[in-house]
């Protein structure tokens, strides 16, 4: 049990860094539909849970990026809107995980870290890096992306390559 509640710890501190460190920048719908099936996918053909964690992570950080900007449009906005909206997309999805004892097996850990876990925490910080390197590069390019489908590619293919990486560490 002891053990469970550090696994707990540590992935809410990692995603509550993440809800406050950042600034609100939009993430295209499909980028969320492709990571999801990405997701989807790497779990029907039984990858790993880290690997499966970097998409659930990309997944995760895109939807809660989408609902921030969405509430944007709308006018709602109060203090602590991002920390609220990544704790209850992340809560939402890690905390039954947890429960039902899919996080926290003793013998599905790497670094440590639940695989899912881990996987998760890099994903999320992996599509990150790759929607803000899409807004610099569309800055230096005079707010016009570099190639068609620009905001797309990049961090589905990031996401990718961070999943093959991944793999090859858990092997």
């Amino acid at each position: 049990m002891k053990n469970k509640n550090n696994i707990l710890k540590i992935a809410l501190g990692a995603f509550g860094w993440l809800a406050v460190t950042l600034p609100a920048h939009a993430v295209c719908p499909v980028c969320t539909v492709a990571v999801g099936a990405g997701l989807g996918f790497s779990r029907w053909i039984g990858i790993s849970d880290s690997v499966t964690g970097v998409w659930a992570g990309a997944l995760l950080f895109s939807v809660s990026m989408w609902t921030v900007n969405w509430l944007d449009s709308k006018k709602i906005s109060f203090k602590g809107l991002i920390p609220v909206v990544f704790s209850v997309y992340y809560g939402i999805t890690l905390i039954p995980l947890y429960f039902s004892g899919v996080i926290g097996h003793p013998f599905n850990k790497i670094f440590g870290t639940d695989k899912l876990v881990f996987g998760t925490i890099v994903g999320s910080l992996v599509f990150m890096a790759a929607a803000w390197g899409y807004e610099v590069m569309k800055k230096r390019n005079g707010g016009r992306a570099w190639f068609p489908f620009q905001k797309v590619v990049m961090p589905v293919l990031i996401t990718a390559i961070a999943s093959v990486i991944m793999f090859f560490i858990d092997k």
